[in-house]
């Protein structure tokens, strides 16, 4: 059982959906008057997969990450070949697409993902949590997320392209960015990462800014409904990819497990941190909908915000 302060029983013994419960109607209605000019943002990365190119190393990954694979069950190269077509002058191609998404493309993790001891998030048994799914607390429960989203852009606040490696965001510094978070908002933290990728892997690899624990406490306090970013695990990562935190302090446990809050990696945020530069109020709509995988661990998912 956890010790501090969290969510465990707030939303009811049976709760499997943390504080996405706090984006009721009047919320969602609210959050949608973020939008001024209707313009809109993806938020996700390509999903590039090939059997036999290096397309999906172009796309920053955790290292030994199982990366997306794209196959083509018929192509145009089977009719050139002299393949039947389906019908009188009409032709087709199916593809087939495998993607594990933790650490590989832009996703949403679910409340069965990580855990400490045996219960998942709201003491719900871990052994619930077999070889073909999660039965308690998987990503299914989420359903469409939208919600007002709050853009942290902290390597431009700070005057930086991209945060060093070594960089953890405080709650202080949150709140210097942005102080008015709301219940049921969605928390954007770009930290300007995914550009190092572009130089060098290695680079990319040798660590990961994020958020500390104080900020990650900082944005449970004011019951967001998502936490989302453009690195690949929320709080930091050493160069062997695994976060320097003890559990008490581990980003996932204080987030995903303790507070059930929601986490979306791995996002692209340059786009729409460049799009917010200046704009009064650094907020939006943010849209997104993880597939309804029953028993899943997390989804894929292509976040849009609306400004």
């Amino acid at each position: 059982m956890v010790t501090e302060p969290n969510n465990w029983g707030r939303f009811g013994p049976e709760d499997q959906r943390g504080t996405l419960n706090l984006l009721t109607p009047a919320t969602v209605l609210a959050a949608l008057g973020a939008a001024v000019t209707g313009r809109v943002v993806s938020l996700a990365m390509p999903i590039r997969g090939a059997t036999s190119s290096a397309a999906p190393t172009t796309v920053p990954h955790l290292r030994g990450r199982p990366l997306p694979q794209h196959f083509m069950s018929v192509d145009g190269g089977d009719y050139a070949a002299g393949a039947r077509a389906i019908g009188a002058g009409l032709r087709m191609a199916d593809d087939a697409l495998v993607v594990t998404h933790h650490g590989t493309t832009t996703h949403m993790d679910a409340l069965c993902h990580m855990w400490s001891g045996e219960e998942l998030y709201n003491g719900h048994p871990a052994a619930r949590v077999r070889s073909y799914g999660a039965a308690r607390c998987g990503i299914e429960n989420v359903g469409g997320v939208v919600a007002r989203g709050v853009l942290f852009d902290v390597p431009r606040h700070l005057g930086l392209d991209h945060l060093p490696a070594g960089f953890r965001v405080s709650g202080d510094l949150l709140a210097e960015i942005h102080d008015d978070v709301r219940p049921g908002d969605v928390a954007v933290v770009r930290t300007g990462w995914p550009l190092v990728w572009e130089n060098s892997p290695e680079a990319y690899w040798a660590g990961q800014p994020g958020l500390s624990a104080d900020g990650g406490r900082w944005l449970a306090a004011r019951d967001v409904a998502v936490v989302a970013s453009d690195n690949a695990a929320i709080g930091g990562l050493n160069a062997r990819q695994l976060a320097d935190e003890d559990l008490e302090d581990d980003l996932h446990m204080i987030l995903l497990w303790r507070h059930g809050i929601h986490l979306a990696e791995m996002l692209s945020l340059e786009e729409l941190g460049a799009a917010c530069a200046g704009r009064p109020g650094g907020d939006f709509v943010f849209v997104a909908a993880p597939l309804r995988i029953e028993g899943g661990t997390g989804s894929p998912i292509t976040p849009l915000a609306i400004l």
